[in-house]
């Protein structure tokens, strides 16, 4: 009896990774960055006026927003926390006073709606430069937004 003999071709490694998994955990990453990124944005609407103004610099830490809504109400943002519950100029000065003893090169800006009355913004950079704040900035949208 002859017997058949098969002759195994030996398999040779490859060499090669496959990337299919990956690319299907980063589209599931990128669809979840895309659906948080808008909640994440935090602040108060606030229909800036428009100005041509310089940018803060990129090296500078992350501003105090001190923000005035349409209805004339105070806010504070302060980067890893912010109000959503309007605080009265006291509590906002006495916040950001507490911060600048902590930080003083922080920079503080005031970010108010374009209908609100000159007094309000004066009242709240008065009142934030009485708690130690050197220096105020005015929040503004580029003409082309």
């Amino acid at each position: 009896m002859q017997q058949g003999y098969y002759q195994r071709k030996r398999r040779r490694l490859v060499a090669e990774i496959n990337v299919v998994p990956y690319i299907d955990v980063m589209l599931v990453l990128l669809i979840i960055f895309m659906v948080t990124a808008p909640m994440v944005t935090q602040g108060v609407k606030v229909d800036l006026p428009q100005a041509a103004s310089e940018a803060l610099p990129a090296d500078s830490k992350p501003p105090i927003v001190a923000s005035i809504d349409a209805y004339g109400d105070y806010f504070l943002d302060v980067g890893s926390s912010s109000s959503k519950e309007p605080l009265d100029l006291e509590e906002v000065a006495t916040r950001v006073g507490a911060i600048i003893l902590l930080e003083p090169e922080r920079p503080v800006v005031v970010k108010a709606d374009r209908s609100i009355t000159y007094e309000k913004v004066i009242q709240l950079m008065v009142s934030l430069q009485s708690v130690g704040v050197p220096s105020v900035g005015l929040m503004t949208d580029s003409p082309g937004d």
